[in-house]
């Protein structure tokens, strides 16, 4: 679609879409300004490997309380690999993932078994030769964080929950919201696609969608950098979708800042089906594409928070306080 053609059709709709070239205006906030005013500025290096370690990110959550998917076993060396249906315990759905994993790579999703193969949630087959290949690349550092050796985790799959089937491909999507100071700023559902393999993940393909702190309904989105306002599979509106647990999902978000001591902050959490909101784990360098799924820039909303005298202690305080300055049309600031 040509860009005039776009801004032709976002245009007609009420109240008309902010283009992304335009969203400047509207106080964006780029990449070196929020790591040099921002995350380097509120985020002691000291804290990352809390967040940066899976690992040691769900022991830190579970000793406070915090729902996460469960661990079933973890891999450190080659040849535990070949004990996996051991350490599964008669279980055929799971989830392999990097400790030290960066951009939503390295994780594999298997959703059932076939005799003695498994089935990934693509419907793609996999022998146990293909996960021992696999938990070996992960071990071998191929998809940490400086390419380190990396430990291979073994988790509970999560159940997508029905609210977003009409607009998730085969994945399942998850919620992230920017914490600064402790105070939720944005936030936006990340939509599986065909692109994106079913993955979470805006650079392989997922949509972004938009959500009113107030009220956690979807606003319109962003697709490959595109402002959209239909899923590209399924062609069903994103918008308007009311999250289930909104006020727990966003205290969840809350409570990581105290959790963390990160002032500047990205939480993901997923929806259960049977469990409700688990926190999936935590960013110390979120992304900024949040912007242009909420068509609200981001700087206006942290230098808000930065011009406070005081921030409440109690999570569900900020919560409250969060959904006062920036809920109501998603735009506000």
């Amino acid at each position: 679609m040509s860009r005039l053609r776009l801004m032709r059709r976002l245009a007609r709709r009420n109240p008309p879409l902010i283009m992304p070239w335009t969203l400047r205006r509207q106080g964006l906030l780029g990449m070196n300004q929020r790591n040099g005013d921002y995350i380097m500025r509120y985020n002691q290096r000291r804290f990352y490997p809390l967040v940066d370690d899976k690992l040691r990110t769900k022991q830190l959550a579970m000793d406070a309380g915090i729902a996460v998917p469960a661990l079933l076993g973890v891999i450190e060396i080659q040849h535990q690999a070949r004990d996996l249906a051991n350490m599964l315990g008669g279980r055929t759905d799971f989830v392999i993932k990097p400790a030290q994993g960066s951009g939503g790579n390295g994780i594999m999703v298997i959703a059932g078994r076939r005799g003695g193969r498994y089935i990934r949630a693509s419907g793609v087959v996999a022998t146990d030769g293909d996960i021992q290949h696999f938990v070996s690349n992960i071990l071998s550092g191929m998809y940490s964080l400086g390419g380190l050796p990396d430990k291979a985790m073994i988790e509970y799959r999560v159940k997508p929950h029905p609210v977003f089937d009409a607009v998730s491909h085969q994945g399942v999507p998850d919620i992230r919201t920017i914490v600064f100071r402790g105070v939720p700023v944005a936030a936006m559902v990340r939509l599986p696609t065909r692109q994106s393999d079913g993955k979470a993940n805006l650079h392989q393909g997922a949509v972004g969608a938009g959500v009113d702190l107030l009220t956690g309904r979807t606003l319109d989105g962003v697709w490959l950098n595109r402002v959209i306002d239909e899923h590209p599979d399924s062609g069903q509106s994103i918008r308007a979708i009311e999250i289930p647990d909104w006020n727990l999902l966003l205290e969840l978000a809350a409570r990581s800042y105290d959790l963390t001591k990160l002032g500047y902050l990205g939480v993901d959490v997923v929806l259960d089906r049977d469990q409700g909101p688990l926190v999936l784990e935590y960013n110390a360098r979120p992304g900024l594409a949040i912007q242009i799924a909420n068509q609200a820039g981001l700087l206006k909303r942290l230098r808000a928070v930065e011009a406070l005298e005081t921030i409440p202690d109690r999570a569900v305080d900020r919560v409250a306080l969060a959904k006062r300055l920036f809920g109501g049309d998603g735009t506000s600031a």
